[in-house]
């Protein structure tokens, strides 16, 4: 008894500073999710090895072709051959780590979404919110598009949607040796979309300022430039809007607060987001989110798990900012 309360208190000041509706996590984790991941920390032990291995069989491989290119035929093909077998190599040898990785998401990723009543995909279809991310101008045109951790769910009765896309645009060029496509990335982020009971009475745009690079930028071409009253805030994005008094009650000090403190917490860039109808579309470019870490931590490790609640909270936190702003009081103010 006296160990389940240590324990129990050690999980608990790892996941100290997080919002008050997470305090339920840290006997969730003892309980039910520390034995799941304890049990399978010898298979992580072993899928590490073999990644190890395989990592040195192919860098082995990859010097042999290389070598035996130069040596014997004094050309370059033998080093494309070992760089493509090497990572073959290297790939199958980390399938089972990739495999545990995915698992252990899920052992993180269920408990919480079952405790705030939400859906978690790991590969979902394409979203029907991402061609009104395209309209509003927040992200740019593509050809090929992959979605990834869509997480849906309601948060203070505003229903959301959150995923992560990948959007790449097509470019073919031609030469004397024919024709060549090459797939560039224009977006690789998060995308969160929150629906609230009361509409918008207008379109209002914000993005990070982009200094002397503003000029460049198409985003405010369709829209007039709103002041902000914060002159931190007034250096830190750009406001466009066709309701000057609406965009100014929605971009309060606390809200572009959160808004910096998710760009923060995402490890992300060019963080921009819209209103419009009932609802605010936010993206930022950045890493993955909801990902397990480094597999080369303990199954059970603490951190592993803090970051997986603080990816959720920083999303939970920005749309009780914009909840506050929407509720009939705040209306009335």
């Amino acid at each position: 008894m006296a160990q389940d309360q240590e324990q129990l208190t050690t999980i608990e000041k790892a996941l100290a500073g997080l919002p008050p509706d997470f305090a339920f996590f840290a006997d969730r984790f003892r309980t039910q999710i520390c034995p799941k991941l304890e049990a399978r920390e010898a298979d992580r032990i072993a899928a590490v090895k073999r990644q190890r291995n395989f990592g040195i069989a192919a860098v082995a491989v990859f010097a042999l072709f290389t070598g035996f290119g130069f040596f014997f035929f004094h050309h370059p093909f033998g080093a494309f051959l070992g760089g493509v077998s090497a990572f073959g190599l290297y790939s199958w040898g980390s399938a089972k780590l990739n495999a545990l990785g995915r698992e252990t998401k899920e052992m993180l990723v269920e408990p919480v979404c079952h405790e705030f009543g939400m859906t978690f995909e790991v590969s979902p279809l394409d979203p029907a919110d991402i061609m009104t991310f395209r309209n509003l101008k927040l992200v740019p045109h593509w050809d090929r598009a992959r979605y990834e951790d869509r997480l849906t769910g309601q948060r203070q009765n505003a229903p959301f949607e959150f995923f992560e896309a990948h959007l790449e645009e097509k470019h073919e060029t031609s030469s004397r040796n024919g024709r060549r496509t090459e797939w560039v990335t224009v977006f690789r982020g998060q995308c969160l979309v929150a629906r609230f009971p009361k509409p918008f009475n207008g379109v209002t745009r914000v993005v990070r300022d982009q200094g002397a690079f503003n000029f460049l930028s198409k985003l405010g071409e369709d829209l007039p430039r709103v002041k902000l009253e914060d002159p931190v805030f007034e250096k830190a994005f750009e406001v466009y809007g066709s309701d000057q008094i609406e965009a100014r009650f929605i971009l309060t000090p606390d809200f572009m607060e959160r808004l910096l403190s998710l760009e923060k917490t995402f490890e992300g860039k060019k963080l921009r987001c819209a209103f419009s109808g009932g609802e605010m579309y936010l993206c930022v470019e950045g890493k993955n989110l909801f990902e397990p870490g480094s597999m080369y931590r303990r199954m059970d490790d603490l951190s592993r798990v803090r970051e997986m609640l603080t990816d959720f909270a920083a999303v939970f936190l920005l749309i009780d900012s914009m909840v506050e702003r929407r509720t009939p009081e705040a209306l009335r103010t």
